[in-house]
């Protein structure tokens, strides 16, 4: 009998609960997504927009209270210099992992919006709630993105145990899941590879690249990820997001799991 096979038996089964029970997700303690109280802001402070990489704060100093800051979690690299720079605590550290949403405005915390319970989608899903196939396509990434979806294979996760899988073929995908800021040089494979799956076919923007370009926007190469390229029904920020917030974006894809996440701000 081969090693790994006693080895197996000992150590038992590795695979978590989560999320069909509540168990470890795996990624207790790692940082997430910031939270911002503009009600913190001192007068004429701007500085976590000046640090900013990717111009994902906007400041209104001459505003007063929650309304001097506006929040583009789409562009948000998590990379906690906006917490670091902050002199009175408006920015602070969470554990959020990344949220994914149906509508790209979710991910904008705008302080004039109220968050508000959206509806689950109307479009013809109940078919694909049990059973969902996905081809991943990279368009410019830098493999963090990769990495996290890699793991959504290994015995931990273990995606298939959900009735996800990824295909190699888009003829039979349900789902084309985009990494990276997309490329120019991308845009003509990505369009062929959506043309070539069968209807109903939907499109998820995985990482804050293929979301809004990331650090790369608007650079020589790319524009703002997949905006205006092809139709996105779900974003998911993050750099990278992680295996969790994976699997909770498209559980959440075929309504399985509820969207935490309304006008930039957590439902519960």
């Amino acid at each position: 009998m081969p090693f790994w096979t006693f080895f197996g038996l000992g150590k038992g089964k590795a695979t978590t609960p989560w999320p069909t029970h509540d168990r470890s997700a795996g990624q207790v303690g790692v940082f997430g997504m910031p939270r911002f109280n503009g009600e913190r802001c001192s007068d004429g402070c701007v500085d976590c927009t000046t640090v900013c990489p990717t111009q994902a704060i906007t400041a209104h100093p001459e505003r007063a209270g929650a309304a001097r800051l506006e929040i583009d979690y789409g562009r948000c690299v998590v990379c906690q210099l906006c917490v670091e720079a902050c002199p009175t605590g408006a920015a602070t550290v969470s554990h959020d992992w990344a949220f994914g949403v149906r509508d790209r405005a979710d991910l904008v915390l705008a302080p004039a919006a109220a968050p508000t319970a959206r509806s689950s989608t109307t479009e013809p899903r109940a078919g694909f709630r049990r059973s969902l196939h996905i081809r991943h396509v990279d368009a410019g990434s830098c493999n963090g993105c990769e990495s996290e979806l890699q793991a959504l294979n290994n015995p931990f996760y273990n995606l298939h145990r959900l009735g996800i899988f990824f295909t190699p073929s888009p003829r039979f995908a349900d789902l084309l899941l985009v990494t990276g800021p997309v490329t120019y040089a991308m845009h003509e494979p990505l369009r062929r590879t959506y043309e070539a799956m069968p209807e109903p076919r939907w499109v998820m923007a995985v990482g804050t690249c293929a979301v809004s370009g990331g650090t790369a926007a608007g650079g020589y190469a790319c524009g703002n990820g997949l905006e205006g390229v092809l139709p996105v029904d779900v974003y998911l920020p993050g750099c990278p997001p992680n295996p969790a917030a994976i699997i909770e974006a498209l559980l959440m894809f075929v309504d399985r799991a509820p969207q935490r996440v309304n006008g930039g701000r957590h439902a519960g």
